[in-house]
């Protein structure tokens, strides 16, 4: 793919979705089309993923969608080199061998079209017993998540879009996200503890994989999300 300097960037939310599953529609190939949406911490991958996948199905596409939050590994290998290593987040969060074996490779080139969407539920710290289920060679994959151009998957992608916001505006929306999730009376306590944890170990982990595995350069599609009513497409390669 070349980069395309001549695109006339959406101005606005339903623009950017619009061009964006037209993309997605240009991507030709027999098996599933499989799409990363990588990106930070609290960027706004999952949002932007329930919403190009209401595009998607309005227009008749099949849309499985999936996250990277169904395939962790237990806590014991999670946190075996301590709750705030930054090393333990990037290297122990989670198993890319299911996420290839039981997803991206059936659902790729030669796959047998029998895929589950989670393995392990990180919450309980338990394996999950999701169904298999059959894909029709047409449909797409969204699936969300941090890390996703690192190598054990990187080249599994058919379309990678990257959700780009500053390390500020990740942070202020992670803690928007914690006290939406406990109530606005959450203890100060906890949303300071959870911005402590942002910064000794999710921040430095990205840091680490932007520098070793370059997600914005490698990305077929830059989204500037940092204004979520007008996020725009700052690079793109088709």
């Amino acid at each position: 793919m070349v980069v395309n300097s001549s695109i006339d960037y959406p101005l606005n939310r339903a623009q950017v979705l619009d061009h964006l599953a037209h993309l997605i529609d240009t991507v030709n190939c027999d098996h599933p089309l499989r799409v990363a949406i990588d990106g930070v911490d609290a960027s706004g991958k999952t949002f932007l993923a329930n919403e190009l996948s209401l595009e998607l199905r309005q227009a008749g596409r099949v849309v499985i969608q999936a996250t990277v939050d169904g395939f962790h590994n237990p806590r014991s290998i999670r946190y075996r080199r301590g709750e705030a290593s930054p090393e333990g987040y990037f290297h122990d969060s989670f198993d890319y061998n299911s996420i290839t074996d039981r997803l991206l490779i059936p659902l790729g080139p030669g796959g047998n079209r029998c895929y589950q969407t989670a393995v392990f539920n990180y919450r309980s710290d338990q394996l999950v017993n999701a169904p298999s289920q059959f894909a029709p060679d047409d449909a797409v994959l969204l699936f969300d998540g941090i890390f996703l151009q690192r190598p054990e998957i990187s080249g599994f992608w058919d379309l990678s879009l990257y959700v780009d916001v500053s390390v500020d505006t990740a942070l202020e929306r992670a803690t928007d996200r914690y006290l939406a999730r406990n109530g606005q009376a959450g203890e100060l306590l906890d949303v300071n503890s959870l911005r402590k944890r942002y910064k000794l170990r999710y921040i430095p982990a990205q840091q680490h994989y932007s520098d070793g595995c370059h997600p914005k350069e490698s990305a077929d599609v830059v989204i500037d999300n940092n204004d979520l009513q007008r996020p725009f497409i700052s690079r793109s390669r088709l």
